[in-house]
């Protein structure tokens, strides 16, 4: 039988970083933080918190993490319905895989309709999200991935709109014929990281195949907006962020009226919880209000 009190220390070191903010959230001394985590390392026989600044868990630790917060928002609907259990001052964590252009574009009003909750947020490409989700790392995730993982709900969000975009220097400067294979193979390009598909996608989807070329890695959405800016090379930008820049001529479409739209999923865990409906309703709202819809 799992001791929650000693779950509860574990997964305040591990999502805080230091037993030390740990013991402060907890209210607490560090040292009965740290004896808490030892005792559950001598009754499960195995290093859950690796020490070190910041502390992280092992993958044992990680996974009694995951179990004690899906524990906490079974327990929150339970006070929820029956009002004689004891109170629990604590909003509950929900974790969520999400894609950094949601994250800097529409997600963060998806948050903020949600009350009553905290937020642990894993950021990954949206066509690897899913993989948390299938790793049982997370209780939800913005994904690109068409089936639901299994154990999971899906329902379609609607499309991101990118825009291949460059500044007007950079256009004249790499393109002053126009923007062909051969030009594009030239041109430096943006790259958030290597799990970044968008410019070969589009390529692939207005010249027919993907188009090798130099590239700077730029891992922040805002980054890539301030480098297309600033002429460093052209990049998909997320059409809701540039739309400014592209009207008022800071930036160029490379090829008008062709963008790339990416279809994003929402799935989530069928663990029974008001707090992932209530995310759930407000991520469909601001999805349905923001993305490109079908």
């Amino acid at each position: 039988m799992l001791d929650y009190a000693l779950l509860s220390a574990l997964a305040a070191v591990v999502r805080s970083g230091s037993f030390e903010r740990a013991a402060r959230q907890l209210n607490v001394t560090p040292s009965a933080v740290s004896q808490r985590v030892k005792l559950l390392e001598e009754r499960l026989g195995t290093v859950l918190v690796v020490r070190g600044a910041p502390c992280t868990g092992t993958p044992a630790g990680l996974r009694l993490c995951q179990h004690a917060e899906r524990v906490a928002l079974l327990e929150s609907e339970l006070r929820d319905e029956l009002p004689g259990l004891p109170p629990d001052g604590a909003p509950v964590t929900v974790r969520v895989a999400v894609n950094a252009d949601s994250l800097a574009t529409w997600f963060v009003a998806a948050m903020a309709g949600t009350e009553g909750c905290l937020f642990d947020l894993v950021l990954d490409d949206e066509e690897h999200s899913a993989d948390w989700l299938r790793r049982g790392e997370v209780l939800a995730a913005v994904s690109a991935a068409a089936g639901p993982v299994q154990g999971c709900d899906s329902t379609p969000l609607g499309a991101l709109r990118y825009v291949a975009t460059a500044s007007p220097g950079f256009l004249n400067r790499y393109f002053p014929d126009g923007v062909d294979a051969a030009s594009l193979g030239r041109a430096p390009r943006l790259t958030f990281n290597s799990k970044d598909r968008l410019q070969a996608q589009w390529t692939r989807q207005v010249f027919g195949a993907e188009i090798a070329s130099p590239t700077h890695w730029l891992p922040s959405t805002q980054a890539f907006v301030d480098a297309s800016l600033a002429g460093l090379g052209w990049g998909m930008n997320p059409a809701m962020l540039v739309a400014a820049h592209l009207r008022d001529g800071r930036l160029v479409a490379l090829v008008p009226d062709r963008p790339l739209d990416v279809p994003l999923v929402w799935q989530r865990s069928r663990i029974a919880s008001r707090s992932l409906a209530d995310l759930t309703r407000a991520v469909l709202a601001t999805a349905r209000a923001t993305l490109h819809q079908p």
